[in-house]
């Protein structure tokens, strides 16, 4: 596994300072990112007509994701007690066969399995690696919706990242700081764990009185009885398992609606309340002026979860409350918020195109500077080009990064952005402005690809862009011309 790095810019990159350690265990990427699966190959070759296959075939992590069925819907019943740190969890997930399966996968890290049900009926499973394997009763037919009720726990252990981070479930010292970019949910829940597979979620987390459990979206009830405080979370539109976030510490909790209609919810440690006041009393300010530019707010409600977990290094998207490791700046919770859009409503078909998540989310702090009182989207583009050629970012294309560490590195992110401002020059403001919203309208609450950007970005602008994005997402080093 490669050595932990720095983060693509100061601030608004998922990661944001050189690890120096971990929090609590950890569990390596090593089946995901070692095993290439094909059709040619060993691993798929032994695959049946009615066996789902145990990854989504990701170019980047083949191994994620799963084949044979599409997920409707989690509901996840979690029980954690941060003294001993063990979790509790029944997980119900409502799925559709897309062919006929005798056996499928879910993904799940760690953790004892109790029990599975397929339709209410006792399934047989077994653990291959990441592989949660299930075998029904009755053989399910293509087309046909189903139910999995899985009954798990044990302690939690975090998955470490191709550039030495950690994700998943990552312990604090007064609960769980819960971020998933790219497979850490597998390790606190059984999923289907890759972005094509988008679903609504429930969550009832139930935790001792005097800590707070946040998720996603909607609060809609939280109860003390017997020493226990559950709390009631429903995430209604469709989101990526990566995007899934159950974090839980003593959190200062401030609730209202925004002047445009939109609920918040912050859950911020103590310990940063402080340094995260002033960013984060800019957040209506932010979410009016990104439905702005990018058009409406996707999701039913918004916020954040400001922990103290120095150790991390990095802020997520977790959708609807991105999630920060300490106090974020204000370019921080603008690129995380702009993530709603791109990256969370909008999100990937491939790791591949991860440039599509970071280089809009980049790209919106240059914009917010620009807009702000500081320098141009021209004048930051013009910084980083005076990078010599040695730079790490012209290191590799922005658009096929490669596996392990790139993913997160600086072309992806400030690269990523250049080639957005490379765009905005070609084509005018107009056009660009209209090409970020009827992207974000076209796919919303789904996918999207590279090619389906470049081909929006031409049919809008009535221009062959063939050559700009030619050299600006898919050759390594620095272009002769800014």
């Amino acid at each position: 596994m490669p050595a932990a790095t720095s983060r693509a810019s100061a601030t608004g990159s998922r990661r944001r300072s050189v690890r120096s350690g971990f929090l609590g265990t950890a569990v390596t990427l090593l089946a995901v990112t070692a095993v290439t699966v094909t059709a040619e190959s060993p691993a798929m070759a032994a695959i049946g007509a009615d066996r789902g296959a145990p990854g989504q075939g990701d170019p980047y992590f083949p191994l994620a994701g799963n084949g044979g069925y599409t997920t409707g819907h989690y509901d996840l019943d979690l029980a954690y007690d941060p003294a001993t740190r063990q979790l509790d969890g029944a997980a119900r997930i409502t799925a559709r066969a897309t062919q006929e399966l005798r056996t499928f996968d879910l993904d799940l890290s760690g953790l004892t399995v109790r029990g599975v049900r397929v339709n209410a009926r006792a399934a047989r499973w077994t653990r291959q690696g990441q592989e949660l394997v299930i075998t029904p009763r009755q053989a399910l037919r293509k087309g046909e919706g189903f139910r999995v009720d899985i009954s798990y726990g044990g302690v939690p252990e975090n998955i470490t990242d191709p550039d030495g981070s950690a994700d998943g479930w990552i312990t604090t010292d007064d609960g769980a700081f819960v971020a998933g970019e790219p497979l850490g949910a597998m390790s606190w829940f059984p999923a289907d764990d890759h972005p094509l597979d988008k679903a609504s979620y429930a969550f009832r987390i139930t935790v001792p009185a005097g800590y707070t459990a946040v998720a996603n979206g909607v609060l809609t009830s939280q109860r003390t009885t017997g020493g226990r405080t559950t709390f009631r979370w429903n995430q209604a539109e469709p989101m990526a398992a990566y995007l899934a976030t159950a974090t839980i510490g003593k959190f200062d909790v401030q609730q209202y609606t925004t002047a445009s209609g939109i609920p918040v919810y912050t859950a911020v440690d103590p310990r940063e309340a402080a340094g995260a006041a002033p960013a984060l009393a800019q957040i209506p300010a932010i979410l009016d002026w990104e439905s702005t530019l990018f058009g409406p707010y996707p999701f039913a409600a918004a916020g954040a979860i400001v922990d103290h977990a120095p150790d991390v290094g990095y802020a997520l998207e977790t959708q609807t409350r991105p999630l920060y490791d300490r106090a974020p700046d204000v370019g921080t919770v603008v690129h995380e918020t702009a993530h709603q859009w791109f990256g969370d409503s909008v999100s990937l078909t491939s790791w591949q195109d991860i440039w599509l998540n970071e280089g809009f989310a980049t790209y919106a702090e240059w914009l917010w500077t620009e807009q702000h009182g500081g320098p141009t989207a021209q004048a930051q583009f013009d910084s980083y080009y005076a990078r010599p050629a040695t730079s790490s970012l012209w290191a590799f294309p922005t658009a096929d990064p490669g596996q392990g560490a790139n993913i997160f590195a600086s072309p992806v992110y400030d690269r990523g952005a250049m080639t957005l401002q490379k765009l905005r020059t070609a084509v005018g403001d107009a056009h660009f402005f209209t090409i970020l919203k009827a992207w974000a309208r076209g796919h919303r609450y789904g996918n999207g690809t590279t090619a389906q950007f470049v081909a929006l970005s031409e049919k809008v602008s009535g221009k062959d862009l063939g050559a700009l994005f030619h050299t600006w997402l898919w050759t390594a080093g620095k272009p002769a011309q800014p």
